[in-house]
């Protein structure tokens, strides 16, 4: 794949993309859905994300996010937050720059109702502790239909306990898009 992600994402690029993988929600979680499958190329646009951040990138992806959303529309969109100490490394949260532009492009608020009680990152963990989930908590009251964004689901441990922090919280329906998810 080239160096450009979105919108100098090249035709024969954008072509490569696998797409997402079929599965049904995690636990918790309504309905859940990926721009693509996080495997090959796939796994590019997360990369950079997590490393650079580009503005035209979070605002198109932004935007591919809100396409996945069915109706009825949510009343807020939030994001799971990385950890304390990878938000300082990086210098962003892909994930609130990602609900941010979803939010934007459903014109609807967003806000961030979550955050992680956790300070150990999901990456790196084995599978068996990764299905435990980060522990998260609700920072806010919720309102009724909540729609979380991530960047990349894996064991889908984490929409489960983002969803089951909401849910305590006052959430009713709570819906999860990613830009990719592993097969």
């Amino acid at each position: 794949m080239c160096d450009t992600v979105a919108p100098g994402l090249c035709a024969p690029c954008a072509a490569t993309l696998p797409p997402a993988p079929v599965a049904p929600p995690p636990a918790g979680v309504d309905r859940c859905a990926a721009l693509m499958a996080h495997t090959g190329t796939g796994r590019r646009p997360a990369i950079v994300l997590k490393q650079q951040l580009p503005r035209h990138a979070v605002e198109l992806l932004g935007r591919a996010l809100a396409r996945l959303v069915e109706a009825p529309c949510p009343d807020v969109v939030t994001w799971a937050p990385t950890t304390p100490a990878r938000r300082r490394r990086r210098g962003h949260d892909q994930a609130e720059a990602l609900a941010r532009a979803t939010a934007a492009a459903l014109g609807v608020p967003c806000r961030g109702l979550l955050e992680r009680t956790d300070r150990a990152p999901q990456r790196g963990r084995d599978r068996a502790v990764r299905l435990e989930g980060p522990r998260t908590g609700a920072t806010a009251t919720a309102p009724a239909h909540v729609l979380v964004v991530d960047d990349v689901r894996t064991t889908g441990a984490t929409p489960t306990a983002a969803a089951v922090a909401l849910r305590r919280a006052g959430a009713v329906t709570v819906d999860a898009v990613t830009v990719s998810a592993r097969p």
